[in-house]
């Protein structure tokens, strides 16, 4: 197996089994397995004798065109049918429905199929071994052989596996992620419903969690979604609606900003003289802070002239977005009036009466 990658950074750790993201499981099968693994920066390399090419470039959400970004994913097409036309193409990066029955025509390239994944952060590789479903939009020989190779490689047994059309696989991802994002909106409301009448939030989400129709999973209260998918996704799916009738899939996306005006809110009306923002990422055990809530609060209060300092333990810069960072956990907290904790940890204790959080259960 080869891996292909335009960081030479990435390929240089993984190469010396070192996982270029945080997670137990990459780390663990890095150092410990030994694998037919080699990364490289040169995609004729990686390409050449290739059976699948499976394409997982991101995808990031343009607001100006109100559209996936899909540029890195035909730039991959080009190179692969370029390289090796033999080779049937996997995408695995988020797409818009549709994509994959247009770039098969428009490149004249029958062998392409599209293969949502479902994969928390910091738990990706975890996910491949234990899937909850594979999927493939494809009904033909190539799709079956790619549907084997994932269960091959899990060490779940009695895996489903569902095969279908490629838009309709698209559409399974984008849907599946915006029903995620509406969970997180449904739960930060009725926090946000709570804390407004001093209610005891977490009674409340107890009780209603008992129903086992909604169960007591994926309910913590949050700053808002954010991360790889949840936001580009959800922003996605509604420009798909386009001339169809909807009002919820757009009532998701409104929700996640109003969550994250509220929190600017509920700050500022504390008047601190320092807010200390503890960590970008949202989710612990996490190192992505990429379309995390917690940087759009950070641009609201700032908006509002608030003076904030960052504790951001991966970041190696001074600053971060003109505000100060502080990598040295107790001086960030003697300077801080108030501490802004998207998820509240064991790090945070001795400074408890400080921090700011909506972390209910210390999870998610």
């Amino acid at each position: 197996m080869v891996a292909f990658d335009i960081s030479s950074k990435k390929v240089e750790q993984l190469n010396n089994k070192k996982s270029p993201i945080k997670d137990k499981e990459i780390e663990t099968f890095l150092k410990e397995k030994n694998l037919n693994l080699k990364a490289t920066t040169n995609y004729k390399e990686a390409f050449s004798n290739a059976k699948f090419i499976i394409i997982c470039t991101p995808t990031d959400y343009d607001e100006e065109k109100n559209f996936f970004d899909t540029s890195s994913v035909e730039d991959v097409i080009k190179k692969a049918k370029e390289e090796n036309s033999d080779a049937t193409i996997i995408i695995k990066s988020t797409i818009p429905v549709g994509f994959t029955k247009k770039v098969k025509q428009e490149y004249e390239k029958d062998n392409i199929l599209f293969s949502p994944e479902f994969l928390r952060e910091g738990k990706a590789l975890y996910d491949n071994l234990y899937p909850s479903r594979i999927i493939v939009g494809g009904k033909n020989k190539d799709a079956e052989i790619f549907a084997n190779l994932l269960k091959e490689g899990a060490l779940k047994e009695n895996i489903t596996v569902r095969f279908m059309d490629s838009s309709e696989a698209e559409a399974v991802k984008l849907f599946a992620n915006s029903y995620l994002a509406l969970r997180i909106a449904f739960f930060n409301e009725l926090d946000t419903y709570a804390e407004m009448k001093s209610l005891n939030s977490k009674d409340i989400i107890d009780g209603i969690s008992l129903d086992p129709r909604i169960g007591n999973f994926y309910n913590n209260p949050s700053f808002g979604y954010g991360g790889y998918c949840l936001p580009k996704d959800t922003k996605q799916l509604l420009m798909n609606y386009e001339n169809i009738p909807q009002n919820l899939i757009g009532a998701i996306v409104n929700a996640n900003q109003t969550r994250k005006e509220h929190i600017t809110k509920m700050v500022t009306e504390k008047k601190p003289k320092t807010v200390g923002i503890y960590k970008l990422a949202m989710k612990q055990d996490s190192d992505n802070y990429r379309n995390s809530a917690m940087k759009d609060i950070i641009k609201n209060l700032k908006e509002e002239n608030a003076n904030i300092i960052i504790y951001e333990p991966t970041l190696d810069n001074n600053e971060f977005n003109d505000c100060k960072v502080i990598n040295n956990f107790n001086e960030f907290a003697q300077n801080s009036d108030m501490i802004l904790a998207n998820r509240f940890d064991s790090t945070l204790m001795n400074f408890k009466d400080k921090v700011y959080t909506r972390d209910l259960f210390g999870r998610d």
